[in-house]
């Protein structure tokens, strides 16, 4: 089934619940990073544009905060269904637009499925309290109510799962958004918006703004009064920039930002689950995820080992077109991805690191933005790569002796999003889970995130919890009610 036969190819607008040309009418090319393919011409959304679409949201927020949250439930859940019943074709969208093996790209699919389905479940138990007053004569009473229209703007990384863990919480508590998804994958986002449609959810609920103009876009929400929260997923730069524009305003803002998850492996680890967190949180994505291993801490008596094992592992990569049948690893987003990763990777050798094992190079790589897994040895403290986010298949190795001192090696840096922790002493967990500086340890896994956990960081990788019973938090106001009976 091509891209178009799938009826979720929708290269326009999504404004008030109609498919739409810009308001310039120019388009922007969506190229396949793989193959330097141009997939498709999109609607290049201008601030009048957006100015449209807040409008738009701020009429159908009106009415969606009056409905019931049986219906919003309801509607949730048909949403789902029908992401679950598309899967396929909504997995080959993404994976032609982002460069994901399929396999991935499916389970990209039903994991932001599972935000949705969620979410249509909280949606009933968003809870209000009672409290005791100071007399007898008077009654406290806690009510929750939607923050009102939100705008979003989420990465190209995971394009289906991040908007829907930011359409689904909006939706849930009674809010309307506005949706700016990256330009380099704007496929996947106005996919979802047409099954959102399918399912019934009201015209003007969920607008999309394709857009190469992110600045304009950006300042469009942030300076406009009907927005009244801004959920953004990005760079911590970028971040910081929403953080001034929304303040004359006071909006609220909401900001899962960069990461530098350190990975720490101990003596007394079982090696072979070590081996195979890191090959899930380091190499999943090509390495282009927010919660990456980014700097691996092996205790230095298994460090030799540890290496082994994970270049025996990395030999059994397949690298290539994201279609192909058997790929584990697809291409980086672009060709300045491309470029940075590799300028952290000469940074590193320039100090003194080796490449340890590297995938060879094959002819078919040269359309696309590829770059071979790599593993480095020898990496001193003080490479880019230990402080910069990667954001690329590239692992750095670094021994440590004591706790204390990967402790301290962890902590030092201005992220704190994920760690990962490799030990079968649960003293030392209890420790290190009280001392390592961020928002997610995983313990002896390297996969950490899921519908019903609490996804965020600490430090300079943002505000804000998404998923789980916090995730409503950000998208309701609440409102004490004081009763008098004298």
């Amino acid at each position: 089934m091509s891209l178009i036969e799938s009826g979720l190819f929708k290269p326009q607008l999504l404004i008030d619940g109609i498919w739409s040309a810009a308001a310039d009418g120019s388009v922007f090319a969506v190229e396949n990073p793989a193959t330097g393919e141009v997939i498709a011409r999109v609607a290049d959304a201008t601030p009048a544009d957006a100015g449209r679409a807040i409008m738009a949201a701020t009429r159908a927020q009106i009415a969606w905060a009056e409905t019931s949250v049986l219906e919003r439930s309801r509607l949730l859940r048909k949403w789902f269904d029908l992401v679950m019943l598309n899967q396929d074709a909504l997995a080959k969208i993404l994976t032609i637009e982002q460069g994901k093996p399929l396999a991935e790209a499916r389970s990209e699919i039903a994991y932001g499925a599972s935000y949705i389905e969620w979410f249509a479940e909280e949606a009933r138990r968003i809870y209000g309290d009672v409290i005791a007053p100071p007399e007898n004569s008077t009654r406290i009473l806690v009510i929750k109510q939607p923050v009102g229209v939100v705008a979003t703007i989420t990465p190209w990384n995971f394009p289906n799962a991040m908007l829907a863990r930011k359409l689904a919480p909006a939706l849930a508590a009674g809010c309307a958004v506005v949706a700016k998804p990256a330009a380099e994958t704007p496929l996947s986002a106005l996919a979802l918006g047409q099954l959102a449609l399918d399912a019934g959810i009201p015209a003007g609920l969920i607008n999309i703004l394709p857009s190469t103009h992110a600045k304009e876009i950006g300042e469009a929400f942030t300076s406009n009064e009907q927005v009244r929260k801004i959920s953004f997923t990005g760079s911590t730069a970028v971040g910081k920039q929403l953080i001034t524009q929304c303040a004359p305003d006071v909006k609220r803002v909401s900001l899962e930002l960069g990461g530098n998850a350190p990975f720490v492996v101990f003596d007394d680890a079982d090696l072979d689950a070590a081996v195979e967190g890191a090959i899930a949180s380091k190499f999943r994505n090509a390495g282009q995820t927010c919660v990456c291993a980014n700097r691996f801490y092996i205790q230095q008596s298994i460090y030799d080992t540890f290496c082994e094992k994970l270049i025996s592992a990395m030999k059994g990569f397949s690298i290539g077109n994201g279609l192909d049948n058997g790929i584990t690893i697809g291409p980086l987003i672009s060709n300045r991805a491309q470029q940075k990763v590799q300028a952290l990777l000469d940074d590193a050798i320039s100090r003194g690191a080796k490449i340890a094992c590297q995938a060879m190079q094959d002819d078919s790589w040269q359309a696309g933005h590829f770059f071979p897994p790599t593993l480095l040895v020898n990496v001193p403290t003080d490479a880019r790569l230990t402080c910069e986010e990667i954001f690329g298949p590239v692992a750095p190795m670094i021994p440590f002796e004591t706790e204390a001192q990967v402790v301290q090696f962890a902590n030092a840096s201005e992220y704190g999003l994920a760690a990962y922790l490799f030990t079968r002493d649960a003293k030392r967990i209890k420790r290190l889970s009280d001392q390592l500086q961020t928002g997610m340890l995983g313990i002896n896994t390297g996969l950490i995130s899921n519908a019903m956990a609490p996804f965020g960081g600490i430090k300079q990788s943002g505000w804000g919890r998404e998923g789980s019973r916090y995730g409503l938090d950000d998208y309701v106001n609440v409102k004490y009610l004081c009763e008098s009976f004298s």
